[in-house]
């Protein structure tokens, strides 16, 4: 599972300091002992922090399943896009098919 996409997602779930550990390391590429110089406590810290931060967004997301949901859509919406693209070669019919596609497609991102 993308750990940016469950950060964005449940980030606010976690304490500050989780927050600041799993940026500063996945968002801003710091080390483990670059982050625990900045923070004041040892590189096994800051993983140790990061792992059960880990951890908890792959709890989150398995309780709520936002993400897999987010996933899920934005394949529906690429093989919606397709479909009006093939119903778009089949003539004035389809022009009609794919509009009602494409409407349907601009309602769902929304």
């Amino acid at each position: 599972m993308n750990r940016a996409l469950l950060f964005d997602t449940y980030g606010e779930l976690l304490t500050e300091k989780q927050r600041l550990c799993f940026d500063l390391r996945y968002n801003q590429d710091y080390s483990l002992g670059e982050i625990g110089e900045l923070e004041g406590i040892s590189r096994q810290a800051v993983r140790d922090n990061i792992v059960r931060s880990e951890a908890q967004l792959l709890e989150f997301e398995e309780k709520v399943g936002a993400v897999r949901r987010l996933l899920q859509i934005e394949k529906a919406g690429e093989l919606l896009r397709k479909a009006a693209e093939s119903a778009e070669q089949l003539g004035s019919g389809g022009k009609e098919i794919s509009q009602q596609i494409s409407e349907a497609l601009r309602r769902m991102e929304e």
